[in-house]
């Protein structure tokens, strides 16, 4: 059963504290805080499987709050592998709307207010690296 990012939000304290955030586990830091850099990760480490970035905006955002990948069968994300419908259904329709992003990581942490690689407390992007391997690759 999939557990979405929305049960997963940091507290005031650690969206104002960057060392309190990144000492979350690896699953709540990376369903709320840094779900672009694991599916950029993803993408990166897995660049012929067929996935792209999708974003999950809330109704009148101008940013998603959420990211994940998708070949439109399957996502991955904080989560692990869940069929996509079963995320989508998980996601309540009337609050949030589903999109493709088709910008790189700098680009999209610019253009939508999410928090490059530099300014966190430490790269996570070994961190993001290191929590891929906890689950099996893409299937061919």
């Amino acid at each position: 059963m999939y557990h979405p990012s929305t049960q997963y939000k940091r507290t005031p304290e650690e969206r104002r504290d960057q060392h309190l955030s990144w000492n979350r586990p690896d699953k709540a830091f990376f369903a709320a805080g840094a779900c672009h850099i694991l599916a950029y990760a993803f993408l990166e480490t897995y660049p012929d499987a067929g996935f792209h970035p999708v974003g999950l905006w809330p109704r009148g955002a101008r940013d998603p709050a959420h990211i994940y990948v998708t070949n439109n069968t399957w996502a991955f994300d904080h989560d692990g592998w869940t069929p996509h419908p079963e995320l989508l259904a998980a996601t309540p329709n009337s609050e949030f709307t589903p999109a493709q992003i088709h910008i790189n990581l700098e680009t999209f942490c610019t253009r939508h207010n999410h928090r490059p690689r530099h300014l966190f407390a430490y790269d996570p992007w070994p961190r993001a690296l290191h929590y891929l391997t906890k689950f099996p690759p893409p299937a061919p």
